[in-house]
């Protein structure tokens, strides 16, 4: 196996690890996010960064574990209304 492919290889599983490792330490947190500031698709927007107004319900970002509801958010999202 090439070096320079193996030591990419090496790399990749690293960031993977650490991703994973910093995703316990995180959690989504609903009607915080600043327009523009969403981490990911909602009902109503399509890709993360698309929240067109402040504290949307159905917006979230990630935030350091245990730390949502004292900014004010909420750790489920809101039901869909029938």
């Amino acid at each position: 196996m090439n070096k320079s492919l193996l030591c990419a290889s090496a790399i990749l599983a690293l960031a993977a690890t650490q991703a994973e490792a910093s995703d316990t330490a995180r959690e989504k947190c609903y009607g915080i996010a600043k327009a523009g500031k969403n981490d990911c698709s909602f009902k109503g927007n399509s890709c993360a960064g698309t929240a067109a107004k402040d504290n949307e319900p159905e917006a979230w970002v990630y935030v350091k574990k245990g730390e949502c509801e004292k900014m004010g958010g909420k750790l489920t999202a809101p039901e869909e209304k029938k």
